[in-house]
């Protein structure tokens, strides 16, 4: 049986796709978690084979659960997501997710990526995947995004200071480089053009 973890924070998605890959004769949901918190808390404690989750979860996102669980266990992570953005692919597969997909996708074919997964195989989005190729870079660095997303929901400079272990000086000067890179004049213009384009 391929012991499956579910985390989507809407209620009806979760409770949905749940009951569907329980029908399933080789899988086993052993648990439904509403946040991305509640789903590394999970992981670590039951060790599922893979890990279903849902990107856009308040707190910790699908991609930042995926990162902290493949560091942790061996355990393999697949994103879903209702906006599949090129940027946020490629931040996923640099956190080491195995598989990738939109959430129009049927309660079989997500059947199918999850064997596909659990044997050791890859799977992404082939349209998710040819979006990625043609779309633009983000004209910023590595560690400019880590601010962005330390701040995205309007922490000041000290509490990003603290996440990222960064002086507070630090924090400024990355956030000034940011609105001069990409012409806006505040941080959270500039977190909604990083959204937007999928850079994180």
């Amino acid at each position: 049986m391929i012991r499956v973890l579910l985390a989507d924070d809407e209620a009806m998605i979760r409770s949905a796709l749940s009951a569907l890959l329980r029908l399933e004769p080789d899988i086993d949901v052993v648990a439904e978690c509403v946040d991305g918190e509640e789903a590394v808390a999970e992981a670590l404690r039951l060790l599922p084979d893979v890990c279903l989750l849902d990107l856009e979860m308040p707190g910790l996102d699908g991609v930042e659960v995926a990162a902290r669980l493949t560091r942790a266990i061996a355990t393999r992570c697949i994103v879903v997501t209702r906006h599949a953005r090129p940027g946020v692919l490629r931040r996923a597969l640099a956190s080491g997710v195995s598989g990738f997909l939109p959430k129009s996708r049927g309660a079989d074919e997500v059947a199918g990526v999850i064997r596909r997964v659990a044997a050791g195989g890859r799977y992404i989005d082939p349209e998710v995947a040819a979006d990625a190729l043609s779309d633009e870079r983000a004209p910023l660095s590595v560690r400019e995004l880590d601010v962005l997303r330390a701040g995205r929901r309007g922490e000041t400079t000290g509490q990003i200071a603290r996440t990222l272990s960064l002086a507070p000086g630090t924090v400024r000067n990355h956030v000034s480089a940011i609105l001069a890179k990409l012409g806006v004049s505040t941080r959270q213009q500039a977190v909604i053009l990083a959204e937007e384009r999928g850079w994180i």
